[in-house]
């Protein structure tokens, strides 16, 4: 087992959307970036990539490549998970903190959370999103900006572990595949 540590931090700007965890929130300012700017996801990449010895974000995808501009940050998620997987890592267990003064997270903290977990393909108690503000302190205190800490757990990819993950997976498609169904089911009438 390894683990690793991200962070990121971005300034709040008019005109932009607040994208965290691969959640939208309605709030009139967001993150500013070269890509979507979600630093819950860009906290996880880093330290997904640190766990498993492979550099850091700026690395993998550099904000000097046009092909990175407003990309959606789980595009970073996905194609890391992919580079753990080749070198035989697989997902444990992720844990978030997300530093804003505004706008207040608890509302929203679990959607965040269950986009992380499936974004990752883990069960939902292996990811925890915390929110913390600035108390008035710093530039996240005076609402300029938000950061995030993320710490990843990764282990060995065995053949075991890795069928077990599968039947998640599956289980995970099925369900989706049903939610889908049902929800296009009531959409039609």
């Amino acid at each position: 087992m390894r683990v690793g540590l991200g962070h990121d931090t971005h300034r709040l700007a008019e005109g932009r959307p607040l994208i965290l965890g691969g959640v939208r929130i309605d709030h009139p300012r967001g993150l500013v970036g070269h890509s979507d700017a979600d630093v819950v996801l860009h906290a996880v990449t880093d330290a997904l990539l640190g766990a498993a010895g492979l550099g850091d974000i700026g690395d993998a995808f550099p904000d000097t490549d046009p092909a990175n501009k407003d990309r959606d940050s789980r595009y970073f998620v996905q194609k890391t998970l992919a580079r753990l997987r080749q070198e035989g890592w697989q997902v444990v267990n992720v844990d978030v903190t997300i530093f804003a003064q505004e706008p207040k997270l608890g509302p929203v903290k679990e959607r965040i959370r269950r986009s992380v977990a499936d974004l990752l393909g883990v069960g939902l108690r292996a990811v925890n999103v915390k929110a913390k503000t600035g108390e008035g302190v710093g530039h996240i205190g005076r609402a300029e900006a938000i950061g995030c800490q993320a710490v990843a757990l990764i282990q060995e990819l065995t053949a075991e572990n890795a069928e077990t993950a599968e039947k998640k997976t599956k289980k995970k498609r099925l369900v989706f595949f049903c939610a889908s169904s049902a929800f296009s089911a009531v959409n039609m009438d």
